[in-house]
This record gives C-alpha cells, structure tokens and sequence, in this order.
C-alpha cells in the first residue's frame, strides 16, 4: 500500500482565531465514505476534563486519544466531532 499524501491548509478570519482546517489527500482515487471518518469538526474547549465528563455521562463518546489529549463524540448522523483542548491548560482527563 503506498503512503497517503494529505496536504492541509487552515482557513481562518484576522478578527478571531476560528481557524477551518481542511485536509486534502493528494493521492486518493476512490470517493470519500462517512465510515472512514476522514472528515469531521473539531471543536476546541477551554476545559477539556468538564467536556468530557459531560460527553461521557450523554454517552456519546466514540474514541479517546489519550496520547493526543483528544477525543471524538458521535451525532446522531454518525459524523464525528473531534474535541480538543486548549493548549494553554492542562489536560484534566487521561
């Protein structure tokens, strides 16, 4: 299998720092399939450990990077929604 090459660029406005991230995979043939979750929202948080202890009790939560400090919740269309943290604060969940 050859090594997938993205290239992503982040769309943003110079009056806030609302950034759009889009991904682009330079060398990919087939169509895009919502099952793979290639694409999603990010959504960032100021207080990652209160984000996830509510996600966690709606049961929406779908995969957890702990390493990243990252996690993804599930609409009900099954698109993920990645929740990042503010870098600026420690991470309160692991």
């Amino acid at each position: 299998m050859s090594r997938m090459i993205f290239i992503i660029v982040y769309l943003g406005d110079d009056s806030t720092d609302f950034r759009l991230e889009l991904t682009y995979l330079k060398n990919r043939t087939e169509a895009y399939d919502l099952g793979e979750q290639e694409f999603h929202l990010a959504m960032r948080t100021v207080d990652i450990g209160a984000a996830h202890d509510r996600h966690e009790k709606m049961g929406c939560i779908c995969f957890e990077n702990h390493g990243m400090g990252i996690y993804f919740i599930e609409d009900p269309d099954g698109y993920w929604i990645e929740i990042i943290p503010d870098r600026t604060k420690p991470i309160t969940w692991r």
